[in-house]
């Protein structure tokens, strides 16, 4: 069944001309097919089996031709010169035009004879009127949301106003749409234009978090270098150069860490003693070597020497009067008997040390056989051979002049030792050693792998502690080995410790330093041995160096019976807080 919107069907006889109120699609006949079909129609009885006779069912007639819909009104042909009447049993001839079948008898029931034309059939349902239309006037055809015809704009006094009826047509509405195209286009803009103003201003943070980062960076570089050269005493007027100017840092403000070493011969008697010095503040290290001789105060107050004190005392005892004698705080004690100096030179690879006399071999029996160790420099020293050197005391020799060969040993095997503080620690433990507490394998490991590192670096050297005849230190020769070397100043005593006292005896008689030293104790002072004098002088002396000490060193001389006017203020010995010069006035009690 064909419906006359169908306007495709009929060799393209119908063209498009817009579109009604109702969205709906507006046709017309084209001017050419319309002349060339326009035929005026008659009637016909109704034959159902009637053949068509040379000419298509439903062409236009005046009964057929009656507009029967709104949408009809707006075409020059009506929708009603085509009808539904299609008989597919036709053989192609022309048959006359017959009305469309009614199904459901709306003229008045089924009848053969002539019909009136009939409208076509309309889907919506609102061509309902039976009956012959008459025909209307054509009308324009238009396009909804545009202004209508002006015959009915004449109807109305302005373009919004209703048509008669209450009907309302869409386009006397005013409805304001965006362009949903439009909008998505200025949203993505807006997006776009705002996610690269946060790109750039996210760039601009990173750059500033880069340049404070860079800045604080900088900063801390800076200060962590000046810190390092303060630290290692190279600032411009604070090195070890500026020592007359009074620029560096305190000989008591730095930081040392000292262990004790004595050298038992185990075959030829006798011990040696080093104190090995770390100092952590000026990336220095040096091997202090105490004479024997070196007189030291024990615990009940006699005095006794560093050789006897070694032997007799002990290694707690010895550490103690050292630390009263010196001002210093030696962490501990390395007991290194001669066996175990060898195995610790073949341990690190034997060492190079430069010779300063040809010893023999202590275990030859013939006197004609060569030394063990020949005199030169760089001559490499296995196990044997350094004992043997570092023991050696030729006929005639000073004692120091072991102490030396001592001291030389030492370093050429701290050059030798690892610098790694856990090779180091194992090489120890290598050893056997049974150390005395509080010293530990690990403490003694990583204390030797520091001064390894100075010894490789060329920061390390000897001195040797100068003591006098009588075991004294004298206040001038002392200082430069106790107290910048040792830093025997920083020690500072307890308030309520007693105050170390050092006698010199200048009277020309020898019992006078016993005595004075039995006095001294009995007052309740230290009393530190400061040797006899070469000359004799006639007035005793009492000198004291800081102010805070004025007192005691008035009390001193009121112990040993000296006038007051005898006590001043100068310097010291650096292992005493006051200095005691006895003359030939100095009458000890009987």
């Amino acid at each position: 069944m064909n419906d006359g919107y169908d306007a495709g069907h009929g060799d393209d006889q119908y063209e498009l001309v817009g579109y009604d109120e109702y969205g709906r699609p507006v046709y017309r006949q084209a001017q050419g097919q319309a002349q060339g079909h326009a035929q005026p129609g008659h009637q016909q009885q109704y034959d159902p089996y009637a053949q068509q006779q040379g000419q298509p069912y439903g062409q236009p007639g005046q009964q057929y031709g009656q507009p029967g819909r709104p949408g009809q009104q707006y075409g020059q042909q009506q929708y009603g010169q085509q009808g539904y009447g299609y008989d597919p049993y036709a053989t192609g001839s022309q048959q006359p035009v017959q009305p469309p079948y009614d199904p459901y008898g709306s003229q008045g029931g089924y009848d053969t004879g002539q019909q009136p034309a009939q409208p076509p059939y309309d889907p919506y349902g609102r061509a309902a009127t039976s009956g012959p239309q008459p025909r209307v006037a054509e009308q324009t055809a238009h396009i909804p949301q545009q202004a209508g015809p002006p015959e009915e704009r004449e109807h109305t006094d302005h373009p919004g106003a209703a048509e008669p009826g209450g009907d309302y047509r869409t386009e006397q509405f005013a409805f304001v749409e965006e362009p949903t195209g439009d909008s998505e286009d200025v949203i993505d803009w807006m997006k776009f234009t705002e996610n690269r103003t946060e790109r750039r201003e996210e760039a601009r943070r990173r750059a500033r978090s880069r340049i404070v980062a860079l800045v604080v960076v900088l900063a801390l570089v800076a200060v962590g270098g000046v810190g390092y050269l303060w630290y290692a005493g190279k600032l411009p007027g604070l090195s070890s150069s500026d020592d007359k100017t009074g620029g560096t840092t305190a000989a008591g403000a730095q930081k040392r860490d000292v262990i004790a070493v004595h050298l038992h011969d185990t075959k030829g008697g006798g011990t040696s003693t080093a104190l090995l010095v770390n100092n952590t503040t000026t990336k220095q290290g040096t091997a202090v070597l105490v004479p024997n001789a070196l007189a030291l105060t024990g615990d009940d107050g006699s005095t006794t020497t560093l050789a006897k004190s070694v032997d007799d005392e002990g290694p707690d005892a010895t550490r103690t009067a050292l630390d009263s004698a010196l001002g210093t705080d030696i962490e501990g004690t390395w007991r290194l008997d001669t066996p175990y100096l060898q195995i610790l030179v073949d341990l690190v690879g034997n060492i190079d040390v430069d010779t300063d006399a040809d010893v023999p071999d202590p275990e030859s029996k013939d006197k004609g056989a060569g030394p063990l160790v020949h005199k030169g420099e760089g001559q490499t020293l296995s196990g044997k051979m350094a004992v043997a050197y570092a023991t050696y005391r030729g006929k005639g020799e000073d004692a120091n002049a072991q102490l030396q060969r001592f001291g030389q040993v030492m370093q050429g095997v701290l050059r030798k030792m690892s610098s790694d503080p856990q090779g180091a620690t194992t090489t120890v433990q290598t050893l056997g050693l049974i150390l005395d507490p509080p010293l530990t394998e690990k403490d003694l490991g990583t204390f030797l792998a520091g001064l390894s590192d100075r010894a490789k670096g060329g920061d390390f050297k000897t001195a040797l502690l100068p003591v006098q005849d009588g075991g004294g230190l004298s206040a001038e020769a002392s200082d430069s080995v106790v107290k910048d070397v040792l830093g025997g100043t920083a020690k500072s005593p307890d308030k309520d410790a007693a105050v170390s006292v050092s006698v010199r005896n200048a009277t020309g008689e020898e019992d006078r330093t016993g005595k004075a030293r039995v006095v001294l104790l009995n007052g309740g002072f230290t009393f530190v041995s400061g040797g006899t004098a070469s000359g004799t002088e006639t007035a005793s002396k009492v000198v004291y160096a800081e102010a805070a000490d004025k007192e005691n060193a008035v009390q001193v001389a009121k112990t040993l019976g000296l006038p007051t006017d005898a006590v001043s203020q100068g310097k010291v010995s650096a292992n005493a807080r006051v200095s005691v010069v006895l003359g030939q006035d100095y009458k000890p009690a009987s």
